[in-house]
């Protein structure tokens, strides 16, 4: 039984290391588009995207997406999808908390209440 425990303790530590990788690779993204500014999708398939890509908030952000899905991938070889695909949710508390603290972004009481629901289904997945 402890090593069905570890075994998910371990999971459940990669798990919460993709949600941070993935959380920063948001907000670093986020604040490199600030400084971008707004672009179109036809920019996307443009030589703009170099410019774009390699922008240091946004390439730091992208760094960060690549180790969440190194990460991630390493979860899937360990846990059920099923299982641990639902506490990815819990992304969005820090996103919406470190948004509102490094982009000045707001947080209504409606967008609370739907973190709030989304974490508490989070929960409820971990216990099961």
């Amino acid at each position: 039984m402890k090593e069905r425990e570890a075994r998910k303790m371990n999971v459940l530590m990669v798990v919460g290391l993709c949600v941070i990788a993935a959380v920063l690779g948001q907000i670093f993204q986020k604040k490199g588009m600030k400084e971008v500014g707004e672009i179109s999708i036809k920019e996307l398939f443009s030589p703009k995207i170099l410019n774009i890509v390699f922008q240091k908030y946004v390439f730091i952000g992208i760094t960060f997406y690549v180790l969440g899905s190194g990460l991630w991938l390493v979860a899937l070889s360990k846990g059920d999808v099923s299982k641990i695909y639902p506490l990815l949710g819990t992304g969005y508390i820090f996103t919406a908390i470190l948004a509102f603290l490094f982009l000045g972004e707001k947080l209504t009481a409606l967008r609370i209440i739907g973190v709030l629901l989304i974490s508490l289904g989070a929960y409820f997945t971990i216990l099961s």
